[in-house]
């Protein structure tokens, strides 16, 4: 697409800013691959359209005000991307777009107030465990709310699990196949500790040392994808710091932190640690495919009866990650399991990041569809990769009124060494 965008007026962002838009051809393969534009049905709310708008803004056609509703709308799920046969790279336009934006897009006090606390409080496990239990008093007390802050009382879990210390370094069991460290995440943490537990037990399982640097913090994803760019730096120069030991790979267990540390040589870019960042991108890999990559040393003995499981593609392990196979290669490993595919598979549950809190009624109709679509299959129990997707399929498979067991890769593979 030819367009006039001076990218230097955009420092460091402005190139590969500019780059996406001259890729796309604007053919619309994209339009079907999109979840907001079958939820709202308009040019606008596709990336497509979206690529436009931007385009349009960074040129000084169209004001700011104008783009706001449209980016904010963007789940942010790239499943534009596999779909564009001109390889369009839709995140290296959206993320910058939004960081550039924020200082010119206009927000109500409540709206600011609520960005606030969640970017003051979901990155940090400590205070994200203490706003989860006083929000559950909250919730008796929701009439009294603010409608800007229901969207966060009716996110807070019924209960929230026992915190769980993991241990700096797990050896590997038997002989050491290889070394890793892990990133524990954030959210995570505090709403499914279990899922960094079974992950370890999976890894020092099959031979592989574990190290869990104590300096790590927040992948940065949050604030990267919401506009924030000085926080998104200072977590990921955090995390730079923390990943300086000799590992083989640094590995993820959730799609959304995975994806973000992929991008952090694009958060840095123009700064002195650029270069750094993108050695270490280079090294984050998803713990399937690093598993995948090593291979089981013992196959899983498994539940011991044929056990029918459904698996969701977390957008950002899926589409900005490209992993596939790997999971579901993991969990056929385990005698008697049957996979199934849910309906309309590329489409996003609604989690994506905090679209909950800000877009409530489009995530909350993503996330009843995605449900619906699983309790289809027949499946006994649900199965992704990711602690956003894992949280919104609960929630909405309890509002169906599906007791449907949720959980991680990780802890099935792990309960099926039981």
């Amino acid at each position: 697409m030819q367009h006039s965008i001076q990218p230097q007026k955009f420092g460091a962002l402005g190139e590969p800013m500019a780059h996406a838009v001259q890729t796309c051809v604007h053919c619309g393969f994209c339009l079907a691959a999109c979840p907001t534009y079958g939820e709202l049905g308009q040019e606008m709310d596709t990336p497509r359209g979206r690529i436009v708008i931007m385009k349009q803004v960074l040129e000084g056609n169209l004001p700011w005000q104008s783009a706001q509703p449209h980016i904010d709308r963007c789940l942010g799920c790239l499943a534009c991307e596999p779909a564009c046969p001109s390889g369009v790279p839709y995140r290296d336009l959206i993320s910058p777009f939004r960081t550039i934006a924020q200082p010119h897009f206009k927000r109500s006090i409540g709206e600011k107030m609520r960005r606030f606390l969640a970017s003051q409080t979901i990155p940090y496990p400590t205070r994200f465990r203490i706003a989860a239990l006083t929000g559950r008093i909250a919730r008796k007390l929701r009439p009294l709310v603010p409608s800007v802050f229901r969207p966060m009382i009716d996110l807070v879990p019924s209960s929230v699990p026992r915190a769980q210390r993991l241990p700096r370094v797990a050896p590997a069991g038997g002989e050491c196949r290889g070394r890793v460290a892990l990133l524990a995440g954030c959210a995570q943490q505090v709403l499914d500790p279990d899922i960094n537990i079974a992950t370890i037990e999976v890894l020092t399982r099959n031979g592989v040392e574990v190290i869990v640097p104590a300096a790590q913090g927040c992948c940065g994803g949050l604030a990267w994808h919401t506009g924030d760019l000085e926080a998104a730096r200072k977590f990921a120069r955090r995390n730079l710091d923390a990943f300086r030991a000799h590992v083989d790979a640094i590995v993820t267990n959730a799609a959304g932190c995975g994806s973000a540390m992929h991008e952090y040589h694009l958060m840095l870019r123009g700064t002195e640690d650029e270069r750094r960042a993108d050695a270490f991108r280079k090294r984050v890999l998803d713990v399937s495919v690093y598993l995948q990559h090593i291979g089981l040393r013992e196959t899983p003995r498994g539940p011991g009866r044929p056990q029918k499981i459904a698996y969701h593609d977390a957008c950002h392990l899926a589409n900005a990650q490209g992993v596939r196979r790997e999971p579901r290669d993991l969990l056929r490993a385990i005698p008697g399991v049957q996979l199934c595919d849910l309906a309309d598979a590329h489409l996003c549950c609604g989690s994506a990041g905090t679209y909950n809190l800000d877009q409530p009624d489009i995530a909350a109709s993503l996330g009843e569809k995605k449900a619906r679509a699983v309790l289809a299959t027949g499946a006994e129990v649900l199965v992704s990769g990711n602690i956003g997707c894992l949280t919104q399929l609960r929630a909405h498979l309890a509002k169906l009124g599906s007791p449907l067991a949720v959980r991680h890769t990780m802890q099935v593979l792990r309960d099926g060494y039981r």
